[in-house]
């Protein structure tokens, strides 16, 4: 089989059609200030952007399958459904802003089921850790967005599968002087400069693939 990196970088009449599936919560699901939903401006269109822009002769589909107050328990009851039904080549994993309401260990089984029924269908998987909440205490990461980031990195390491690290790209915004208020749309929704962050995040993800 071959790599996502080879299979995006085929040419006629050697490619094929590669389909990208982002699941999670409203923030890959697009919306900015509730109800406000600006597709194009979010991180699943962007990364299309730039996969487009360094793979030119791909035939490549993003498909969103992320609803707006989700986590990840109700995500995993419809993965297979909504999900795998596409074929994808890879999945984006994004709910780790919304799975404070559930806690860790509801959280730990639903990922787990998500990450082996996505191995089990032989495509690549990037987990995210969480985007802010400018309602936390400090830098936008109280200590249950931090645990459930921390969840997602043993996961990661657990199941060998691609972490994406979005915590640390908005942390490497602030620490360059930015301010995190100039990232967001409302307090748990970036605007498009924070889902530039994130779709750039997952560009040096999937370059980094083998």
């Amino acid at each position: 089989m071959y790599s996502l990196l080879k299979r995006l970088s085929a040419k006629w009449p050697d490619n094929d059609v590669v389909n990208i599936v982002c699941h999670g919560h409203s923030v890959p699901a697009g919306y900015f200030k509730t109800p406000d939903v600006r597709t194009l401006d979010s991180y699943p269109q962007l990364l299309l952007g730039h996969i487009k822009g360094s793979f030119p002769h791909a035939v490549v589909n993003v498909i969103v399958t992320a609803r707006g107050g989700e986590n990840a328990e109700s995500g995993s009851q419809r993965f297979e459904r909504d999900v795998l039904c596409h074929r994808p080549a890879l999945i984006t994993i994004d709910y780790a802003l919304n799975d404070r309401k559930i806690g860790l260990n509801a959280a730990a089984q639903a990922w787990t089921t998500m990450i082996t029924a996505s191995k089990r269908a032989g495509a690549e998987i990037m987990l995210l850790t969480p985007s802010p909440d400018l309602e936390s205490a400090g830098d936008g990461y109280d200590d249950e967005l931090k645990k459930h980031g921390e969840l997602l990195r043993k996961l990661s390491a657990q199941f060998q599968v691609h972490l994406v690290d979005v915590t640390a790209a908005f942390r490497q915004w602030c620490a360059e002087g930015h301010p995190l208020e100039g990232t967001m749309s409302q307090h748990n929704h970036p605007n498009r400069e924070g889902h530039s962050l994130i779709a750039q995040a997952l560009m040096r993800t999937l370059r980094a693939m083998d």
